[in-house]
């Protein structure tokens, strides 16, 4: 099964056999992962994906499209790359001609495989990645805002502290704006350590707040970076997402993108877009294409922005190393977002150029959700009446899968209402602390 990647321009199959031979092999129980699912199989006709998990996700264990394999230690290099070549040598044994392709629903994911992609390579998968120094960099905070500065790109006024031996025992409280946002420069190293009263991103409201929360983190054995970062205003409807796809010079072939309507508010998911309105910044598609380009970036990478008010502007939180958990709103806008993979790495087909933007919403909540949360009522409206016209504008819910999954999926859709009343309608729209 061993292939040559070189550039990823030498077919390894004709499109007709992707079908029988390409095994996606997931890691990952977010919705991206079923999205991956559900495409391979709406396009390609894909009946077995291998999905890695560290607990049971009962919308995955449930499909028929699935060969889940639960590893609790997968979240950690050594379990991961010990369950990937087991998987390796079962399917070399199943079918010499089998290609398994790998994918992840997560930045980990992908700097795991970055970092140890020659041996999965040799192992016999198609890893879908990019070199490792240049994700270690830009997955950082600070990497990520030296290059924006240098191309002249929106970011955030932020400050930096180390949370290691030598950081500071306090901070300056007294001399940041307030409202502020505080949050780790590395998320993968956070994902990972043990925080006391821990959140993705913490909206910080007073000095006594922020010497509280420095506390916490530093308690905790992360020791990377912590930022500070002026707060931009406005809500959820001033937040934008952008989805990029490129070739392994960096050039950008594929966008996609829009109007965050209503974002995840629980602690662990605070910033996953849970309703997204198809919307077109050419300003937007112009800092990407300069970013990807710099850096040689190829693949899916997926921006995190906010738009500034006070100028006019979108500010560039982050990329996300790989397809972000939304990305399945590129099939919306037009363009089955797996078929890139496939196109680049199996069939090493240079990816049409293409701006994706038919009109759609992606929504993973009910109607009554968005009616309750959403303030800007004219955005609401056009949501409303896009969202109507959208067909599967929901991931999960898929007609040629069992009952058993699609049940599950109708558990989750329902269950953001009792999320939403927990934490944004009974703290008046404010993050829970």
């Amino acid at each position: 099964m061993h292939t040559d990647q070189a550039a990823a321009a030498t077919p390894l199959m004709s499109e007709e056999e992707v079908g029988r031979r390409v095994v996606p092999v997931i890691v990952g129980g977010t919705f991206l992962a079923y999205a991956y699912v559900r495409e391979f199989n709406r396009r390609y006709g894909t009946t077995r994906c291998i999905v890695i998990i560290t607990q049971d996700v009962k919308m995955l264990t449930s499909s028929k499209f699935t060969d889940c394999r639960i590893v609790p230690d997968a979240a950690h290099p050594e379990g991961l790359y010990r369950a990937l070549e087991d998987i390796a040598s079962e399917l070399r044994a199943e079918d010499p001609e089998t290609v398994p392709l790998l994918l992840g629903c997560d930045d980990r994911h992908a700097l795991m495989f970055a970092a140890a992609q020659e041996h999965l390579r040799d192992e016999g998968f198609v890893v879908a990645c990019n070199n490792y120094t240049m994700l270690a960099k830009i997955s950082q905070k600070r990497g990520f805002y030296e290059l924006c500065e240098e191309l002249d790109i929106p970011y955030p006024k932020t400050w930096y502290f180390n949370c290691g031996e030598n950081g500071p025992e306090t901070l300056p409280v007294d001399e940041f704006p307030y409202p502020c946002i505080a949050k780790p420069s590395d998320t993968t190293k956070f994902q990972n350590a043990n925080v006391a009263h821990k959140r993705k991103a913490y909206e910080i409201d007073s000095p006594e707040e922020l010497s509280s929360v420095w506390r916490d983190v530093c308690a905790s054995e992360y020791d990377g970076e912590f930022v500070i970062q002026d707060f931009i205003p406005g809500g959820d409807e001033a937040l934008r997402i952008l989805n990029t796809f490129s070739t392994p010079d960096g050039d950008l072939r594929v966008v996609s993108g829009g109007i965050t309507v209503l974002q995840d508010h629980s602690p662990s998911a605070l910033g996953n877009p849970l309703c997204i309105l198809g919307d077109k910044d050419p300003q937007v598609i112009d800092h990407a294409r300069t970013f990807l380009k710099k850096v040689g970036y190829q693949g899916y990478g997926n921006f995190d922005l906010k738009y500034d008010s006070r100028t006019g502007k979108c500010i560039f939180f982050e990329i996300n190393v790989r397809a972000g958990r939304s990305t399945y709103f590129t099939s919306l806008a037009g363009v089955n977002f797996v078929t890139l993979v496939v196109d680049q790495y199996i069939l090493g087909k240079e990816v049409p150029a293409a701006e994706a933007y038919e009109p759609f919403v992606y929504c993973c909540v009910p109607p009554y959700v968005l009616k309750r949360s959403v303030t800007d009522k004219s955005l609401l409206r056009k949501t409303l009446a896009t969202l109507e016209l959208t067909p599967d504008a929901y991931p999960l819910v898929y007609e040629k899968d069992t009952w058993r999954h699609n049940f599950w999926a109708w558990v989750m859709y329902f269950n953001q209402i009792r999320k939403f009343k927990r934490y944004f309608w009974d703290t008046q729209g404010k993050q829970l602390k």
